[in-house]
């Protein structure tokens, strides 16, 4: 069957109404979840095809949030749907003010390839939840979790409600020509300015979970130890392929030697090696070589090695970096950690607030007053304080970017308000109404009117 045909019986589909009964969406989020726990290994199989990931991290990064996000909505999608009660202004009585959450149609999820199963199936999820149909468009690049998403789904779910399509550029360009209730695209900001422009020849409102260079910073008055801990951990995860991994890192130039020894005891202690289940290989050679190019080996304070037959490339810090380098005009999005020194903390808030406004940032401070200034002078999507990357497994904080790194977000209540609308509906009595709004209009009753409203 065409895209353009599944789109048509979609649309057709949800004009049934059916996608509204709680018990109908529950059936197939229930569905969807014994699915994948029964074909867990399948999963695994596929990612490690793709690029080497291995179960612990699979489990950890990807299916523990999709199976998360399944159980989340069970649990609260009825109280998500009911209308919500509002106050109603003197104007308006006697009357009562409720807000209906809807699904907004049908929608379109474009996945990313980083994190294949979370990102496609998360913003889904979220999508089904709030009673919409969905088509599901992963991205070809992890080709094997493509055809494995896409056999589970389409092989068990109708077709009008929810689908996987399959296929690369050209078949993502036709999707795009077709009219959708809401697009959702996790990707690069290249791509996604590629999507909102489509979009807009239709009025389709979209989320765009991007990207950008996110700052970590680490001062003085840091744990240092923890500090070196954690964000080794947090940005050689997936070999650094995260959106939300620390892009770069500012540390107080006092105690820079210090923590660039502790930044390499742990990834020595950690053993990124090839084909360690502790390391993941980069995804392709486009990549690969996109990412060499970026090494400095004159700037190389600790690895630098790779090895192309392997997809292989050994976790990395530059130290001598200045913002005119190259690896400072992209996001990274691999294993390579570039440091700058600072030594006024205001300094740092300064500079980043001159850049693009990235999808995290970090700091790393015991200090309250440097917390503060954090929080208040910089603009981001969401971070951590004293930690890196886990903000997004609290299912309580919106998840999204701002300015270039995206526009709206999800995770738990947020994804469910993303793909709903919220209907206004004000009740009135029929009887006991004053004439005041009526004509024939006069001074008295403007003065009454200034009074009420």
């Amino acid at each position: 069957m065409e895209i353009q045909e599944i789109a048509a019986s979609q649309k057709e589909f949800f004009k049934t109404q059916k996608t509204k009964s709680l018990k109908f969406r529950k059936i197939y989020l229930e569905k969807l979840k014994g699915l994948l726990i029964q074909n867990e290994n399948l999963l695994y199989e596929a990612i490690n095809k793709d690029f080497g990931k291995s179960r612990f991290d699979t489990f950890t990064t990807e299916l523990s949030f999709v199976l998360k996000d399944i159980d989340y909505y069970l649990k609260n999608m009825k109280a998500l749907s009911k209308p919500k009660r509002v106050s109603t202004n003197l104007a308006n009585q006697l009357g009562k003010s409720r807000i209906y959450p809807e699904p907004l149609g049908c929608v379109l999820v474009i996945g990313a390839w980083n994190y294949p199963y979370q990102l496609s199936l998360s913003p889904m999820i979220a999508a089904l939840a709030a009673g919409n149909c969905c088509i599901l468009k992963p991205s070809e690049i992890a080709a094997n979790t493509m055809k494995i998403m896409a056999d589970l789904i389409n092989n068990n779910f109708p077709s009008e409600y929810a689908y996987v399509y399959e296929g690369g550029i050209d078949e993502t360009t036709e999707l795009l020509k077709l009219q959708f209730d809401k697009i959702f695209f996790t990707g690069s900001t290249k791509v996604g300015k590629i999507v909102y422009k489509a979009a807009a020849e239709h009025l389709t409102p979209v989320t765009l979970e991007l990207g950008g260079k996110s700052p970590v910073i680490v001062t003085k008055d840091a744990d240092l130890e923890v500090a070196a801990k954690r964000i080794v951990w947090g940005k050689f995860l997936n070999a650094g392929q995260t959106c939300v991994a620390p892009d770069y890192l500012m540390v107080e130039e006092s105690v820079q030697e210090q923590f660039l020894e502790m930044l390499r005891k742990y990834i020595k202690e950690f053993s990124y090696e090839p084909d360690s289940e502790q390391y993941t290989r980069i995804i392709n050679l486009k990549n690969f070589h996109r990412l060499i190019k970026l090494i400095d080996q004159e700037k190389v304070y600790f690895g630098g090695h790779y090895n192309e037959e392997k997809l292989f490339i050994e976790p990395t810090l530059l130290t001598g970096i200045g913002w005119q380098d190259d690896v400072m005009q992209e996001e990274i999005f691999g294993p390579i950690l570039p440091v700058l020194s600072f030594t006024h903390f205001n300094q740092v808030l300064t500079t980043i607030t001159n850049l693009e406004k990235p999808l995290s940032a970090y700091l790393f401070s015991n200090n309250s007053e440097e917390k503060q200034m954090f929080i208040q002078k910089i603009s981001f999507g969401g971070g951590c304080i004293n930690d890196v990357v886990m903000h997004l497994s609290n299912d309580h904080l919106p998840f999204g970017g701002v300015g270039n790194s995206g526009i709206g977000n999800y995770h738990g209540v947020y994804g469910f308000e993303t793909f709903s609308h919220s209907k206004s509906i004000l009740e009135k009595i029929t009887w006991g109404e004053p004439n005041i709004k009526y004509p024939p209009y006069s001074d008295k009753k403007l003065s009454w009117i200034r009074k009420l409203m």
